[in-house]
């Protein structure tokens, strides 16, 4: 039994998949988890409706390995520790299941699940509740050396019918882009495109039905894997190029995004219906080899190879596919958010404002289950424990904004406002009585100086063109804050400030009369947090300053000699 001591605390489960302590361990568990991959595991005795939802069925995976694998673990050395009273389970797998990002991390981080008889308990969650309990078997327990040696091309087809059930998912996910948006361009690719697709669909289907790849089957579609490799390549280049596009040229990142928007959208789409294709077209050569491997080593091997190729084929693609999804995904949001966006054009066909407006939110309807289920999107960004502002000043707008500019794990730890140094206030500090010279400016609304820090960096912009067109004027690591001090105002008419030295410039906050002073000493304390002088630099100045001192006693003695 785990003691108390050693568990590991696990935050509220936001995923489906997800593994945790069992509050109770009292309860018998009639499911096994045999974890076969990292973060893939084979389903065993019986399975809750609820459960159910969350398996992938077999697919082409062929019954005799099935048995195969639950052969083997029914007889590895400890499987009476290991299952203790649910080893009657292991007569027949159900199905496949991947564990949740949350749970993986957590177990690598070394959180423990309780363990009875010998087994360790994990509870299942749905939807963030505890549907069930099971017994638990990480691939450690099972020796992957010796898993790998005895069923090497059995736990290959998992892993090809993980692949394909990932890529399907994805492809299905995105099948309103072409729907909804895109039936206007490009019909001769897509019809192609469409029409390989199609073709490796009833392939799989029909494979699946008989549990075999019947050579008549496979005389079929083997002809098509040169076009569906170019089809794969055609999309992977315009995807590759796309994000290239947006990461070389940061200027013109927003421009190249809302001008093409709608090839971007086909592309991705595009690749990951030719990556679901070529996936589908490897799953059945594996099948096939397979098939044929009881009679032929070399035809076992091939299928090991072909699960490594179609895995480092899958994985750069989808990372693409990702990083460009993410990116025009933001500036949809933005343009959709904010009526000063949408003064830019999407497209060279489409320059009046609400034109853009309504295709902005069409493709971001259209685009937003995909990017979702590539990236979950990032939540709500509530208000930082600093904020130096007027009372009156509405936060909401500018956090809508910073959701999306912060990376994954980023967190907002202050926002602040200063006024522009050529701001009516700024102006009527020095000048004083001269306020009434600037009413006709003050009615309108104070543009300043917005301030940000995360835990990771500096962001400062002009609040109205951030708020407009969701523009930063500077972006620098906290890492570069050598130094910070305050300047408090004596009295309410006075202003504070804020002195900013970094590595390379010296910035200077002063902020409105009506911001109390404590919020400015909040500001410049979560600034301080990060003051630093590395090694290199403090030896830097040390060395210029005993170079200056030398050069200084050889002129001292020069002049005595003269």
């Amino acid at each position: 039994m785990q003691h108390p001591s050693d568990s590991v605390e696990i935050d509220e489960p936001e995923e489906n998949g997800q593994l945790a302590p069992v509050a109770d361990d009292t309860a018998e568990p009639s499911t096994v988890l045999a974890e076969v991959l990292p973060g893939i595991a084979v389903v065993f005795g019986e399975v809750p409706a609820e459960f159910k939802l969350e398996m992938i069925d077999f697919g082409l995976v062929p019954a005799s390995d099935r048995g195969q694998i639950s052969t083997f673990l029914a007889t590895i050395g400890n499987t009476a520790t290991v299952l203790g009273n649910a080893g009657k389970a292991m007569a027949g797998a159900q199905g496949l299941y991947r564990l949740g990002a949350a749970s993986q991390a957590w177990l690598g981080a070394g959180g423990a699940l309780a363990v009875k008889d010998g087994a360790n308990l994990g509870a299942v969650f749905h939807n963030g509740k505890i549907v069930h309990q099971a017994r638990f078997i990480p691939v450690s327990a099972i020796n992957p050396a010796e898993l790998l040696a005895t069923l090497g091309p059995a736990i290959s087809m998992i892993a090809i019918q993980m692949q394909l059930s990932e890529v399907t998912g994805l492809a299905r996910t995105n099948i309103a882009l072409t729907n909804q948006v895109l039936t206007d361009i490009r019909h001769e690719q897509w019809a192609e495109l469409e029409g390989l697709v199609g073709s490796i669909d009833r392939a799989i289907t029909r494979a699946r039905e008989i549990e075999a790849v019947a050579p008549s089957l496979w005389d079929g579609i083997a002809a098509t894997e040169p076009d569906l490799r170019k089809q794969r390549n055609l999309y992977r280049m315009n995807v590759s190029n796309h994000v290239r596009q947006i990461r070389h040229d940061e200027p013109g990142r927003r421009a190249y995004l809302e001008t093409n928007a709608e090839a971007i959208l086909f592309d991705a789409h595009a690749l990951l219906s030719s990556l679901k294709a070529w996936t589908g077209y490897q799953a059945l050569h594996a099948a096939r080899a397979r098939g044929a491997g009881a009679e032929n080593p070399d035809e076992a091997r091939l299928v090991d190879v072909i699960a490594r190729d179609t895995r480092e084929a899958l994985e750069p693609a989808l990372a693409d596919t990702t990083a460009l999804v993410d990116a025009l995904t933001r500036e949809l949001r933005i343009i959709v958010e904010l009526p000063g966006r949408a003064t830019l054009p999407l497209s060279s066909r489409r320059k009046d404002s609400a034109a853009v407006r309504r295709t902005a939110t069409q493709l971001l309807e259209a685009i937003q289950p995909l990017a979702d289920a590539l990236h979950p999107p990032a939540p709500e960004l509530e208000a930082p424990g600093a904020v130096c502002a007027p009372e009156s000043l509405d936060l909401a707008p500018y956090l809508r904004i910073l959701r999306w500019y912060l990376d994954d794990g980023e967190s907002l730890r202050a926002v602040g406002f200063a006024d522009e140094p050529d701001s009516p206030d700024a102006i009527s500090s020095v000048l004083s009585g001269a306020r009434g010279l600037f009413a006709a400016a003050m009615d309108k609304p104070t543009t300043r100086t917005l301030v940000v820090v995360t835990d990771r960096r500096i962001i400062i912009g002009r609040t109205d063109t951030f708020l407009e067109q969701a523009e930063i004027r500077q972006e620098f690591p906290v890492e570069v804050v050598r130094y910070v001090r305050v300047t408090t105002g004596q009295d309410k008419n006075s202003r504070s400030a804020i002195d900013l030295i970094t590595r390379d410039e010296n910035i200077r906050w002063q902020f409105p009369s009506d911001v109390d002073n404590t919020r400015v000493d909040t500001l410049a304390a979560v600034l301080a947090e990060s003051m630093t002088i590395p090694d290199t630099e403090r030896e830097e100045l040390r060395r210029r300053n005993h170079a200056l001192a030398v050069a200084g006693a050889e002129r001292a003695i020069t002049e005595t000699a003269d």
